[in-house]
């Protein structure tokens, strides 16, 4: 079976820093594009950053803050967010797709406090 697991949210204090991971089990599902997507409480789905194939790309209300990687095989990606900020306090959830159906994590929760 094909899922997405993101981990490492929590609660930490404006200017800090969290890294949050996305994997992905199963043989078919690949990393290798992928985006990660954020919703706070009263507010739509937003996307916040993209892997499409080597090149990246952030939300200009994240770039200079937020940075990616993944491992070689495409299974796991990392999002590394400093300089964090009330406002990107929300549910961050990972995207891909397999056979033309979007597969989504379960998300993960980031609180930033003021």
């Amino acid at each position: 079976q094909a899922n997405l697991v993101e981990s490492g949210g929590g609660l930490v204090q404006a200017g800090g820093s969290l890294r949050l991971s996305c994997s992905a089990s199963g043989s078919r599902l690949s990393l290798f594009v992928m985006a990660w997507y954020r919703q706070a409480p009263g507010k739509e789905r937003e996307l916040v950053a993209t892997y499409g194939g080597k090149d990246t790309n952030f939300a200009d209300s994240v770039k200079g803050r937020f940075t990616m990687s993944r491992d070689k095989l495409y299974k796991t990606v990392y999002l590394q967010m400093n300089g964090l900020k009330p406002e990107d306090t929300a549910v961050y959830y990972c995207k891909t797709r397999l056979g033309g159906v979007d597969v989504w994590g379960q998300g993960t929760q980031v609180t930033v406090s003021a």
